[in-house]
């Protein structure tokens, strides 16, 4: 899953691609370079980030929607916004990827207008401005399973197949450094629950606190997080690096394939 933000403020690439038509030539590169899906995204949800109005989020995405709708790869909506979610299922996006896992108001009903989308559901303790005050759990494998599985099951109480559903732990959403090398170290523990799961590390703050290295120095640990992530059951990635991570998997599936 290759990263597209189509925002000013996001903790990477924030500003980079930002018009319509920078998005869809990154997501042009990305598609040479090898991607599965891309995850577009018109508000950044990085920690202190100040939510986006909806129209102004709407704006952003669905012209990169467009331009991208026949690209021949699928395409991912950011979103937790009831309403973003229905245009971008309406204007052809394929998934929705929700950090939010469906809580906000009209969330569930939306994607239920909506008989084949994709679903991934991430855990997030507080909110994006105050979720890295202080995160705490008892034990953050447990509780954070629980939570997914407690999602999950929702959407399948309204009638949604266990097939379109992903889940995501959420490394960075609420968690100390502590937190996320344990969810790490341990990720097998969530492929228990039954549901591809997704492991979005690229990047992340707990990268530059190990290695010391600024973001934009963090390919080469970011492949390395999302290695270790596979090695562990992770079925999707959520990366900015497409063609890096590619190869990366690339090798690390011929290594794992059957002799």
């Amino acid at each position: 899953m290759g990263i597209l933000n189509a925002t000013p403020d996001s903790f990477s690439d924030g500003g980079k691609y930002r018009s319509a038509k920078d998005a869809i030539a990154q997501a042009e590169r990305m598609i040479q370079g090898g991607v599965d899906l891309i995850d577009i995204g018109g508000e950044s949800t990085r920690p202190g980030a100040e939510p986006v109005g909806l129209q102004e989020e709407i704006d952003r995405v669905l012209p990169v929607i467009e331009g991208l709708k026949d690209c021949g790869v699928p395409l991912s909506i950011d979103t937790y916004k009831a309403k973003t979610v229905r245009q971008a299922l309406r204007a052809g996006v394929d998934c929705v990827n929700d950090i939010w896992a469906l809580r906000q108001d009209g969330a569930v009903g939306a994607v239920l207008e909506h008989q084949q989308c994709g679903i991934v559901l991430m855990h997030i303790q507080r909110d994006p401005l105050t979720m890295q005050f202080n995160p705490e759990y008892q034990d953050v494998i447990l509780e954070v399973s629980q939570f997914l599985q407690e999602r999950a099951n929702l959407l399948i109480s309204h009638g949604v197949h266990q097939d379109r559903i992903a889940i995501d732990p959420g490394f960075g959403f609420g968690k100390s450094l502590e937190h996320n090398l344990e969810m790490l170290a341990n990720f097998s523990n969530f492929t228990t629950l039954g549901y591809p799961v997704l492991v979005g590390i690229s990047r992340k703050s707990m990268i530059g606190k190990v290695t010391g290295k600024e973001t934009h120095e963090q390919v080469a640990p970011s492949i390395a997080a999302v290695i270790m992530a596979a090695d562990r059951g992770a079925q999707i990635v959520r990366v900015h690096d497409v063609p890096e991570t590619v190869d990366a998997i690339k090798l690390w599936a011929a290594v794992n394939e059957p002799q």
